[in-house]
């Protein structure tokens, strides 16, 4: 036997154990526009179908910026942006949404290749796109209207799990849709990070210009860890600049919301997406982090934390304002959602007196872990602690987040339908909206 063969059987053997361990795994990739105009881009899709035909679950999110900056040139348009963020002025929608649809057709027939002898030969890959993602719009942003520029306000997850099990490969654009039928132009970070959280991706993996991470003494990073990843980013100064800060914060952005892998890779070099996912050491740059949480009641030590949770809402006046003594004595009302010994989440259940009935109070989650349902969770526990405490109803006030309370079921209530011991605490000047929420015993199905 010569020695290529040997080297193959050494190589496959190699790779067996890594084939074994991503079959039936979902991963995200995300395509920046820049890279699909690179020269190497067929060899990219060639190494996706592979990653396909492996049995690994695989939902595309592609970018356009480039190709929507070469469109918005013809009519001699320059896009204002706003910290990072490109303004989308509506007459400027027709020539985005045309950059961005011409690259979805691009991306659709590469992956519809299949001529004898190349790479697609045979993959027969069912490519689906739609409208998976609704959007909302930015808003005015430190007095900037960001126009048509929206973000990610839900995924459908059910539509492209379904997708993924029958076979298929979801490809999602940087657009949304409002329930109003307007289109927004996205982030793709936005879109790709979003999908990955919602649908509990295995790994996210992302593709830029410049490949791994280096500090400034050219020293190569390998693996960062969550922390690791935030000192990085905080001391980039002391780095070159390069636009793999764009990949990194969107890892770290990935990780904070429960991914447990998100990889940057090279778009410039050939074979890096096999090279990072079946080799030993990768080819790209890994950030991790132990995405175990908890929710548990609060306890003493856990007052400083809270603080530092609900002050930034304190000083917004969306929440009451509570001092640590306070803090300190009402403690026992908590409960608290901690990940890697840190509170990102509480909520307070005070129950009212002569009334089968709680107050929820105090429902905070860390900013960068305000998606994925985590006050909903938080809800759930704290909906299960009243009844084994055998309240009937949960009232809640709030000023600012009255639809998320609709949404979990609560119905708005007057003042007079309040608990009277509840009711003489009102606070007028607030002119809070009161919420009330019945709390029924699951139906038992009879077992005879």
């Amino acid at each position: 036997m010569n020695s290529y063969n040997n080297n193959f059987l050494k190589w496959f053997r190699h790779v067996s154990p890594y084939i074994h361990l991503h079959r039936g795994k979902t991963f995200v990739i995300m395509i920046p526009g820049d890279c699909i105009e690179q020269q190497n881009f067929p060899n990219i899709i060639w190494d996706i179908a592979t990653l396909h035909s492996l049995g690994i679950r695989l939902v595309i999110v592609h970018g356009a910026r480039i190709q929507i900056e070469k469109e918005l040139s013809k009519d001699n348009i320059r896009s204002r942006f706003h910290e990072g963020s490109r303004i989308t002025e509506r007459n400027h929608l027709e020539a985005v949404l045309k950059a961005i649809g011409s690259t979805r057709f691009q991306l659709e027939a590469l992956f519809s290749s299949g001529l004898p002898d190349s790479p697609m030969s045979g993959a027969k890959i069912k490519l689906r796109s739609g409208n998976f993602i609704t959007a909302k719009p930015q808003g005015v942003i430190n007095g900037i209207d960001h126009q048509m520029t929206g973000k990610v306000r839900s995924v459908d997850t059910d539509a492209i799990l379904e997708i993924v099990a029958g076979g298929g490969l979801p490809l999602l654009s940087p657009l949304g849709y409002s329930v109003t039928g307007e289109v927004f132009n996205l982030s793709f970070a936005d879109v790709g990070i979003s999908v990955a959280a919602t649908i509990q991706a295995d790994k996210i993996l992302i593709f830029n210009d410049d490949g791994p991470i280096h500090d400034k003494n050219n020293s190569l990073y390998r693996q960062l860890t969550i922390e690791q990843c935030e000192t990085f980013l905080h001391d980039q100064h002391d780095h070159a600049p390069a636009s793999s800060y764009f990949s990194l914060r969107a890892c770290l952005a990935a990780c904070r919301r429960g991914i447990p892998r998100a990889h940057i890779i090279s778009s410039m070099e050939d074979g890096t997406l096999l090279k990072e996912l079946f080799t030993r050491d990768g080819n790209g740059t890994m950030v991790y982090g132990d995405h175990y949480e908890s929710i548990r009641a609060a306890e003493t030590n856990d007052v400083v934390g809270i603080m530092n949770l609900i002050s930034p809402l304190e000083k917004k006046g969306i929440l009451v304002k509570r001092s640590r003594e306070l803090l300190e004595k009402e403690i026992g009302y908590f409960t608290v959602m901690e990940k890697d010994n840190m509170i990102i989440g509480c909520a307070a259940l005070y129950p009212i007196q002569d009334a089968a009935a709680g107050e929820l109070a105090c429902v905070a989650v860390m900013k960068e872990y305000q998606k994925d349902g985590r006050a909903k969770q938080l809800l759930d526990h704290i909906e299960k602690k009243a009844r084994q405490h055998g309240l009937k109803q949960i009232f809640s006030l709030t000023t600012r987040t009255a639809h998320w309370f609709l949404e979990q079921g609560f119905v708005e209530t007057s003042l007079d339908r309040m608990p009277a011991s509840r009711k003489k605490l009102y606070n007028y000047q607030r002119n809070s909206k009161i919420f009330v929420k019945s709390l029924q015993e699951p139906v038992q199905l009879s077992t005879e």
